[in-house]
């Protein structure tokens, strides 16, 4: 189908903004670019019962940032483990702080931002392992805060959904963490630039590919790297024995296809899926709840996989 209104206008505006692509800037004046994007995207912050800042050791001994948000309610709640979008790249707790809000409590689930580190800084596999160690951290020490260790959820969103879909596969291989449930947003499952998907709406579809291939060539080492399950999901020998998953994808969006591709090897595995693919929608939807609707339908969406899986009240 065609565009949604809203996606048709935003696109307008920004196919027709002047400057240049992401490929031509700096990762400094994209990181700036993503937040100046969002900011009326986002909505304003609402407020949380509490928001805590804390640090905790990453493997290689570095700090990891993790925002904790307890909404109302009588505890231990169920926990929602959250790693941001950007392309591995981009984004950070600031730019999604009002989205993480709004999720906490609309689902009255306590959500667990994780300010992982960045590329090209910070190559594959440390945003990989940071959220590995933030994901374990929540599982061992979440208690103390309020949260149930036994109901953990992970989610992410774009990159954040390809680490989302990386932490249950880790947490199988190593033996830990129990996820109960992995919620996929438009994720990057695979390294393949050449499905339908990239070939339909590889320009002018807001992510577009040549974005694509700058955000890749900053996280990954080499070509090797493609192949490694902890990068593309979808190279996994093994996808059996994983948490149930939610997965959303959009229309028009470069990363459709691979989505899909990995709802049906879940599926073919004995996994547990839902998937909504969102007509007339493009990449990045999720953050826009300010003027698209399809943010508050994905969203009523997670609240009942939160409640089905992880048997809360919400």
């Amino acid at each position: 189908m065609g565009y949604q209104p809203a996606v048709k206008n935003l696109l307008d505006q920004i196919n027709s903004a002047e400057g240049p692509g992401i490929p031509e800037m700096t990762v400094e004046e994209n990181r700036a670019g993503l937040a100046a994007l969002y900011k009326d995207l986002v909505g304003e912050p609402q407020e949380v019962k509490k928001v805590e800042n804390i640090n905790i050791p990453s493997h290689d001994g570095e700090k990891i940032g993790l925002r904790i948000y307890t909404p109302e309610g009588e505890g231990p709640l169920p926990v929602l483990v959250f790693y941001h979008g950007g392309g591995w790249v981009l984004g950070d707790l600031e730019v999604i702080d009002p989205i993480m809000r709004w999720v906490a409590n609309e689902t009255s689930t306590m959500v667990v931002s994780v300010d992982y580190r960045l590329a090209p800084e910070y190559k594959f596999p440390i945003p990989a392992e940071d959220c590995y160690t933030a994901t374990k951290w929540v599982s061992e020490n979440i208690q103390s805060y309020n949260g149930d260790p036994k109901r953990i959820a992970v989610a992410g969103d774009s990159a954040g959904g390809n680490l989302a879909a990386v932490i249950p596969l880790m947490a199988k291989d190593r033996g830990g963490p129990n996820i109960s449930l992995q919620i996929l947003l438009y994720p990057v499952t695979d390294f393949d630039t050449t499905t339908p998907s990239y070939v339909e709406n590889g320009k002018g579809n807001y992510l577009e590919t040549e974005a694509m291939y700058w955000f890749n060539d900053n996280y990954l080492n080499n070509e090797a790297d493609k192949k490694n399950p902890y990068a593309a999901p979808m190279q996994a020998r093994d996808v059996s024995g994983l948490p149930p998953a939610l997965v959303f994808t959009a229309e028009h969006d470069v990363l459709r296809d691979e989505g899909e591709a990995y709802v049906e090897r879940l599926r073919q595995s004995g996994v547990p899926v839902e998937h909504t693919r969102f007509d007339g929608q493009i990449h990045g939807f999720f953050w826009m709840p300010v003027i698209m609707d399809d943010a508050h339908k994905a969203l009523a969406q997670i609240k009942n996989a939160l409640k089905k899986q992880l048997s809360t009240t919400v």
